[in-house]
């Protein structure tokens, strides 16, 4: 269990609520206990009558009726412990579900972009809701029910000795046996959890790939490929939870037939006893209830050492994310404000997951409010070179100042929160479009709403929509077109009023009219913010204060617009062909 010793700390956090449902668990066992015993003298009350031992019928009918009341008011009161034992223990595993499930989900929040491209995400949504499921029935019911055995065993065991040490003996006979079996079957359980689990994760991580890529899978007509392909994991993973089963299955047979054996016992040495007049009947069926009261703690320690085996594999899933160390993190708990001024110094990246050398030794420097346009073939690094500004990467080699302060030394999130960033691929919400834009500012109002909206050429697309800005749109905003998405993108990132704004190629999808549009609002928006722009197109770029083209990760060109196209090279050629597809 030592991988389940991670969630002591919030057995701290709720030590209180804890205690309190286990006295009540205490409590409501201690008058279940004391059922056996009154019903034993209940019987022993008719048989001294019958003995002739008490002789007043009238005593023994109210000592009868006396002990059904008892009995009936224990059957109540241990009810209503048991309720609030319920309320207690299981809603405190269900609190610390949810602080379990906070803190994966911000680790999650913290670790760098490169964890998430060797990490799918059906795997990292398993981990977050099926894992930390299992570990909540270790820190809820594993944990009630486990009171629950040692309480009844403890209490009940202890008032069998005292009515018969011998009688006891026997009784205790197959639990040896009960602990061997335990042992051997819970290492199975832990394997084959781990394992079952591991094919969950598959099947989530297949379903969302498939769910996301649905449109490609019924354009090429793939859906018996798909069908099979999912059919053979679910088979593999059907195999591996049956492989699972059949190790939980043989617990309760082997409890049942433990106990059955335990009651053989009680009759068979009790029996003997009263023939021979050491005991009284009501002995034996006080052993009888205790043995029957105490069925279902014994067989419940299998499904409770299945709960904790398979919590054990879930939370060294768990452990396995929540231990990783974020490779970007933040030295700098100070506010840093920036003014926009960006510097690269001999900075040279590789990407350790494919060990891609994107960028070779550049060298650039953007003052604040200026505007630098990067162009280059798709690969050649541009889009590196936004994400490192962003600091979703931090490079080994060469420095990045921001405002003559290295980027490392500046706090992390102030960085983020005063960059706008449109991406390539635009991302959009399952919320409506006002909220979309409102992401880049919480607090807007809907003036800015509008005029963001505007200034990216998409509030006339917009109003056309029958609920206008509060349309809902559709998993990652399939509901638009593709330059839609990234107007309102381009929206979403205007509306922060960043002092960094970042365009990467997020006018491709838009006819070059509407692009000429939202190049000359942006003009105005941006006339006081730092601008990057990459771009496959010369019309985003010749507006720029400045141009450099990279070639494999190299600056092979560097200047204005008008400097570039009096070179040979590849602005000019890319500006001359625009030029004639333009014409034609």
């Amino acid at each position: 269990m030592k991988e389940l010793k991670y969630v002591n700390k919030y057995f701290s956090k709720y030590k209180w609520r804890i205690l309190i449902g286990i006295v009540i668990t205490i409590l409501s066992k201690f008058l279940a206990l004391k059922v056996p015993q009154i019903v034993g003298q209940t019987l022993n009350v008719v048989e001294d009558y019958q003995n002739g031992t008490i002789t007043n019928l009238e005593e023994v009918k109210h000592q009868l009726f006396i002990n059904v009341l008892i009995i009936v008011a224990v059957a109540i009161l241990s009810g209503f412990f048991t309720f609030l034992m319920r309320q207690t223990i299981i809603v405190t595993s269900r609190l610390i579900e949810f602080d379990l499930k906070n803190e994966i989900y911000q680790q999650y929040q913290r670790l760098s972009v490169n964890f998430y491209k060797k990490n799918r995400t059906g795997d990292l949504m398993n981990r977050i809701s099926e894992d930390v499921g299992k570990v909540r029935m270790y820190v809820g019911p594993a944990i009630m029910y486990s009171m629950n055995m040692i309480v009844l065993f403890g209490v009940g065991f202890t008032q069998m000795i005292s009515i018969d040490v011998t009688l006891t003996m026997y009784t205790l006979i197959p639990f040896p046996l009960l602990s061997l079996s335990i042992f051997i079957l819970s290492k199975v359980i832990h394997k084959r959890s781990t394992v079952v689990q591991e094919y969950l994760s598959k099947l989530t991580t297949f379903n969302q790939e498939f769910f996301s890529g649905i449109n490609v899978v019924k354009s090429y007509g793939i859906e018996a490929s798909i069908t099979e392909s999912f059919d053979e994991i679910a088979d593999e993973s059907k195999e591996k939870n049956i492989h699972l089963q059949k190790a939980n299955a043989l617990f309760f047979p082997l409890m049942i037939l433990l106990i059955g054996i335990s009651n053989i016992l009680v009759i068979y040495i009790g029996g003997k006893q009263y023939i021979n007049g050491e005991i009284q009947i009501g002995t034996i069926i006080e052993f009888m209830l205790y043995v029957n009261i105490l069925t279902w703690p014994v067989a419940v320690v299998g499904w409770v050492t299945s709960i904790i085996q398979q919590a054990e594999a879930s939370q060294a899933r768990i452990n396995e994310f929540l231990k990783q160390v974020p490779e970007i993190r933040n030295t700098n708990n100070e506010a840093t404000e920036l003014h926009g001024n960006v510097t690269f110094k001999d900075v040279t990246f590789t990407y350790d997951d494919t060990n891609i050398t994107a960028l070779k030794n550049i060298n650039f420097s953007v003052k604040s409010g200026e505007t630098l346009a990067i162009l280059g073939k798709t690969g050649s690094g541009k889009s590196t070179i936004i994400e490192l500004i962003s600091r979703l990467y931090d490079t080994r080699e060469g420095e990045i100042l921001l405002d003559e302060n290295p980027i490392k030394n500046a706090n992390l999130n102030d960085v983020r929160n005063q960059i706008g960033f449109v991406p390539q691929d635009p991302f959009l919400f399952s919320e409506s479009i006002e909220d979309n834009i409102k992401f880049g500012k919480e607090n807007a109002t809907e003036e800015e709403i509008i005029a963001a909206a505007k200034n990216a050429d998409v509030h006339k697309n917009i109003v056309n929509f029958p609920k206008g800005y509060k349309t809902i749109l559709g998993e990652r905003g399939v509901t638009l077109s593709g330059g839609q998405k990234q107007r309102v993108s381009i929206a979403r990132a205007i509306i922060k009023q960043p002092k960094i704004l970042i365009f990467d190629d997020c006018l491709s999808a838009v006819d070059t009219e509407t692009e000429e549009k939202i190049l000359s609002n942006l003009e105005q928006v941006s006339k006081n913010i730092t601008t990057f722009i990459i771009s496959h197109r010369v019309s985003s770029a010749k507006n720029a204060d400045k141009i450099i083209v990279l070639d494999q990760g190299k600056i092979a060109q560097q200047g204005t617009h008008n400097q570039l196209i009096t070179q040979n090279g590849y602005y000019k050629d890319l500006y001359e062909q625009q030029l004639l597809e333009k014409d034609f």
